[in-house]
């Protein structure tokens, strides 16, 4: 049985990014990151909403125009509407913080 919490990279030089599934409207993905961060100066401008929940671990996450990082912790979920920019400004660097994003129209 498939499983979001199994066959996580042990090397994990970058974050690592699964599709699980997708069609023309949605794409499901496993993201896995271990202190990872967005590069200085990088900001997501997606084309599509994207819903992110935290399976496991936590992370902080930066919006264009606010001072404050938004923190998200296992469990904890937020969906971004099309071309609102972010980053990732931190996860955790002790453990796996496992991400499902789901991207959709």
């Amino acid at each position: 049985m498939p499983s979001l919490l199994k066959n996580i990279p042990t090397d994990l030089a970058e974050e690592f990014i699964e599709t699980l599934c997708s069609t023309d409207s949605v794409k499901i993905q496993r993201i896995v990151s271990k202190g990872h961060a967005s590069p200085p100066g990088f900001w997501y401008d997606q084309e599509e909403d994207e819903f992110v929940l935290v399976v496991r671990g936590s992370a902080g996450l930066r919006f264009e125009g606010r001072e404050d990082i938004v923190e998200l912790r296992a469990g904890d979920w937020i969906n971004i509407k099309a071309h609102v920019r972010h980053r990732v400004e931190w996860t955790d660097p002790a453990g796996e913080t496992i991400w499902l994003a789901v991207h959709y129209d």
